[in-house]
């Protein structure tokens, strides 16, 4: 079997650079989901409720990616067709989600439309994500791969920065912030409009940019080729006979993905609260309270682009992934106590940290672990539901838990930073050593 060749850092750039314009899209999503729901009606404590489509999606179409490209190819590669179609879909439902509330339609017939196309937007954003990740588990050797991932990690958190100031921006160029009751304001949809652009050339970019190994490539660059066996080896099979570090490393995932799935759902209703003293979703002070949030998670990206750099330099592994979700943690508890705008960056800051650990650390472990395996997507798909069943968990479970700390959105913070210094802990259970090595690459 030939070895993978170091590859330059223009190829792997490219590899990944798709991802900025995904990222934009699903940074999007995260910053403004709730405060659609809620302009259109939503009550606070059924809020988490509409958050359970995007990982159950997430969870079903992974595996069907990861499964499907495993076994497919054409002319235009093996992953990047799916990546181009998801991509495709994203852009149309990105036109048609803001506009829930402009339709004429009733209040329940907005939501319903709002909710089917959350769906297929979370569905075709997955189907997108979901290659990119196949691409340099399939090209990259393991000394690089940790480095590779470093760079998606850096693409992803710049193209946050992008989607979730754009109604910021907007607003401050002179596009309306407030809107009839049950309609969602122009600031919003128009970054939904540029995001949808931005996304459709980034993908553009890395199908013309990257040549996927045909099948016989394929074979001499990895111990099994990528169809051997596939039909005799069903989720069930893969999972039971997945590496241990597989199973650790979705244990700290359950605790980090359930905290971010309670930022993204409550930090609108807790900064109108905390900071504006307003819970009226009609008024022009809940609006400007959702343009904040996307500022806090703009300089959250910024924090997560910064520590990127960081991380590579800790040389213990688990250290650099516990110390990280620590940071986290303690920034989710800061939130409540500051009412003042401006302060609030620091604690988004903090949160950025745990987040570049959580988009770098847990692929590098479990790809490296994966080394022989083979059906790479395929178990690449399954990991993703360690990302996903938490959020499913934590959404089902948001109402009631809101119930038991007072009503007070901003409380959830709280429960986020326990749930972070829960996977910090939980961090120590992934084996020091495992046979693959793996150290962070600068």
């Amino acid at each position: 079997m030939k070895q993978k060749e170091d590859l330059s850092f223009w190829k792997l750039w490219n590899l990944s650079f798709g991802f900025f314009g995904v990222q934009i899209a699903y940074a999007l999503q995260s910053a403004n989901i709730s405060r659609i729901f809620a302009t259109l009606g939503a009550d606070p404590h059924s809020l988490s409720y509409f958050w359970i489509l995007p990982p159950l999606m997430g969870i079903i179409v992974q595996p069907i990616v990861g499964t499907l490209s495993d076994r497919t190819w054409c002319r235009f590669g093996r992953r990047i067709p799916y990546l181009f179609i998801g991509s495709a879909v994203a852009v149309a439902v990105m036109c048609l989600l803001p506009n829930a509330g402009s339709l004429g339609m009733a209040v329940s017939t907005a939501m319903v439309f709002g909710l089917v196309s959350l769906m297929f937007l979370d569905t075709s954003i997955n189907m997108a994500m979901q290659p990119f990740k196949m691409l340099v588990g399939d090209m990259v050797n393991e000394r690089q791969k940790s480095f590779a991932y470093s760079i998606q990690s850096f693409l992803c958190n710049s193209g946050s920065l992008a989607g979730y100031v754009f109604p910021f921006l907007f607003t401050a160029c002179g596009i309306a912030n407030e809107a009839p009751k049950g309609v969602v304001p122009d600031s919003v949809i128009f970054s939904f409009y540029i995001g949808a652009i931005i996304l459709i050339l980034c993908v553009l970019y890395t199908t013309l940019t990257v040549k996927e190994w045909n099948p016989k490539e394929y074979a001499e660059y990895n111990e099994r080729k990528p169809e051997a066996d596939e039909e005799k080896a069903g989720w069930i099979t893969l999972l039971r006979n997945a590496p241990s570090t597989f199973w650790k490393v979705g244990l700290v995932q359950f605790f980090c993905w359930a905290a971010f799935m309670y930022m993204w759902t409550y930090t609108n209703g807790t900064i109108a609260d905390t900071v504006w003293h307003t819970s009226n979703v009609a008024s022009k002070a809940y609006q400007e309270a959702g343009n904040w949030v996307g500022v806090l998670f703009f300089w959250q990206a910024l924090g997560s682009v910064v520590w990127a750099v960081v991380l590579p330099r800790i040389k213990n592994e688990r250290w650099a992934y516990a110390i990280s979700l620590l940071i986290g943690a303690v920034g989710f508890a800061m939130v409540p106590f500051i009412h003042n705008e401006n302060l609030l960056v620091l604690p988004y800051v903090l949160i950025g940290c745990a987040w570049a650990a959580m988009l770098a650390m847990p692929f590098a472990f479990v790809t490296n672990a994966l080394e022989g395996y083979g059906h790479k997507g395929a178990y690449l798909g399954l990991f993703n539901g360690t990302i996903c069943l938490p959020q499913i968990v934590a959404a089902a479970c948001g109402g009631t838990l809101l119930a038991m700390v007072g009503s007070h959105q901003y409380n959830m913070m709280l429960v986020a930073a326990a749930l972070l210094a829960l996977g910090a802990l939980s961090v120590s259970l992934i084996n020091k050593n495992n046979p693959q090595n793996l150290t962070i690459q600068q």
